[in-house]
Formats: C-alpha cells, structure tokens, sequence
C-alpha cells in the first residue's frame, strides 16, 4: 500500500475523530465525572478491547489459512485489524472506509483476489456472528419473560418478533452467500442503482474471471474448509459474548439489582438491541445518536431494579443508559485513535509472497 493512499486514509479518520469530539452532547465535565465513576474498571475495559481485537485478528487468520498460507505476521495483522475498524467507525457506511484499506494492505502478501475475498469473507462472519447474536438475545429476553423477570408490554411483543425475523432473514441469506458466493450478485445489485450501471457493467466485463475467483474462494470456506468456517465462526460468536462485559461492569458500578447471571444476561439483550439499532443507522459516521438510542431503549425496556430496592423511574434509566453510552463513546474515541496512530507505524512488507 502506498504512502499517499494510506495518508489519505489517516487523515480522514482523524478528521473524524475530531467531528466526533466536538459534536459530544455532553460537557467534558460530565465526561470526566463519568470517567471518574468508572475508576480503574475503564482501563479494564480498554483492555478487553484488546483482547476482542486479538479474537478479531485469529478470525481473519483462521479465514486466510482457509486458501493457503498466511505470510503475513501476526502483530502486523492485528495492527491493520485494529486500523481497520477504527476507520469503519470513523466513515460514513463502515465498509467505506476499512474493508479497502485492509485489502491494500494485505495484497503484497497474498495477492489481491485472496485479500479481497479474504476481507469479504471476515466482514460477512462478523455481520453473520451479529445476526446469531440478535437471535440469541430474542431468546434471553422471551426466557426472562417467561420467568417474570422482564414485562412483556405492547411495544416489546411488536418489536422483540420483528428483531427475530430479521435475524433469521439474515441467516438465511449469509448462507445462501456462503454456498453460491456473493459478490458477482452484489454487483448486479447495485448496477439497477442510479448511475450505478455502467459501472457495474464495465466491472464485470473487465474483471470478471477475478470476481469470480473471489466468489468461488467465499463458497470454499463454507463448502470445503469447515474447520476455518466454523473455527471462524465461533471466534466471532465468543467475541460479542465478552463484549457484553462492557456493559455488565457499568451496570455494577450503577448499582442495578440482581445475581451476577441475572447482570449478564441483562447486559447481552441491552448490547443486541444496541448493537441492532446502530447497524440499522449505519449511513452515520462514527454511528453518532445511534448508540446513544439503542442504550436508552434498551435501559428503559429492561425495567431494572436499582441500588433502592424498586424499579428504575424512566429518568433513572434514561440517566444509565447516557452514562453507559457516554463510557462506551469514549472508549471507541481512544481505541479508533489509536487505530489511526498504528496506520503510520510498522507500513514495511516484509516476507511479500506477492509482488502487485
């Protein structure tokens, strides 16, 4: 990846780094009080950050060695894993801005069609574990439900329904991807956009032996290397399960009721339909008010017990939940900050297998 390439990635995360800062809705005094209130757990939860950014970097190994050997070194493919996401927190549509820079950067090892089927392959395993994990948290809900721990009011029996649908919707079509490839039938997709069909039509026609490559390599993964699809998978799948920590350490340090179990599962359904709800505004940059919603719909939904003994009043839950988002926004800040310092460190390929 050339110089100019990758410092036009880095300026532009750092621009958005800096609109993130500015358009808090919050002071720095309430930012600080927050971050005080978190203690030495905040640096807890930095380096569980680490530790789900190391899963992320075996998935995407996992999912390389599926084609062949995987050349390039570890840490330096944890660094562009980590540099990677900051940029799809930092850019509008995600996909915009890290999945091109991490194909850039892992092409001079393995060629520009592994990478790019292999980036494929990691961003469909992420968004699939999160369909998973949506499912999983429809499940937890209706279970507390069914034990009298969550209320089942008008709003949730229509929500919590359509969430499953669209999780087993979801499913459904990563599958149907995984066994046929995807790509060529994107393409097709987004030529019946406006002013998107001469440009599909001249991709296709110009590279349509590579593209199919691409798409034979992502049906190889789900119909020949088991062992990379479902090793992939569950390191994926076990990453949203320790991300729930976040939210569970918060939810102690409020004071909110219950065995730890009973916090856990909390902090699982209240991170899905979080998680959901920001995907589902994935046009903003920085996903800024998406988060910040899904907490507070999912604080309020929860109907939590607080530290006096009786249900949380709308304003208590409101609060914890911008408490929570708060705590998690400037998580992201450092951690996509620190994505965007690795982008100028460590750029030598070495061991280059391929020359592009």
């Amino acid at each position: 990846m050339s110089n100019k390439s990758r410092n036009i990635f880095f300026a532009f995360g750092i621009i958005a780094v800096i609109v993130m800062i500015l358009t808090f809705k919050v002071s720095f005094a309430e930012i600080w009080e927050d971050i005080c209130l978190t203690g030495h757990w905040f640096v807890l939860i930095l380096g569980m950050w680490l530790v789900l950014y190391v899963l992320n970097t075996l998935t995407w190994r996992t999912i390389i060695l599926g084609s062949g050997e995987c050349p390039i070194p570890f840490l330096k493919l944890c660094k562009v894993t980590i540099s990677g996401f900051a940029l799809n927190y930092a850019t509008p549509a995600g996909l915009m801005g890290g999945e091109p820079y991490k194909i850039m950067e892992l092409s001079p090892y393995i060629g520009r069609e592994r990478a790019t089927s292999s980036v494929l392959l990691f961003a469909m395993m992420h968004i699939f574990a999160h369909f998973w994990y949506w499912l999983t948290a429809v499940v937890l809900f209706l279970g507390f439900v069914i034990m009298g721990v969550i209320e089942f009011d008008l709003q949730m029996k229509i929500i919590i329904p359509l969430i499953a649908l669209f999780s087993f919707t979801g499913i459904y079509l990563f599958v149907k991807g995984y066994k046929n490839g995807i790509v060529i039938k994107l393409i097709h997709v987004v030529g019946k956009l406006p002013y998107c069909r001469k440009w599909s039509c001249r991709l296709l026609e110009n590279h349509t032996e590579e593209l199919n490559n691409i798409d034979r390599q992502i049906a190889e993964l789900q119909g020949q290397n088991k062992y990379s699809f479902y090793g992939s998978f569950f390191l994926e799948y076990a990453g949203r399960i320790l991300q729930s920590f976040e939210i569970f350490i918060m939810l102690c340090l409020v004071g909110i009721q219950g065995s730890y179990i009973q916090l856990f599962v909390y902090s699982v359904i209240i991170l899905a339909f979080t998680s959901l709800f920001a995907n589902l505004l994935f046009f903003m940059p920085l996903q800024i008010g998406g988060r910040e919603g899904g907490f507070a719909m999912s604080t309020v939904a929860m109907k939590m017990v607080g530290e006096s003994g009786l249900l949380l009043t709308l304003q208590e839950a409101m609060t914890i939940a911008v408490f929570i988002s708060i705590i998690c926004r400037v998580r992201e800040i450092v951690w996509t900050s620190i994505g965007m310092c690795m982008m100028k460190i460590g750029t030598k390929v070495t061991n280059k297998s391929y020359k592009i």
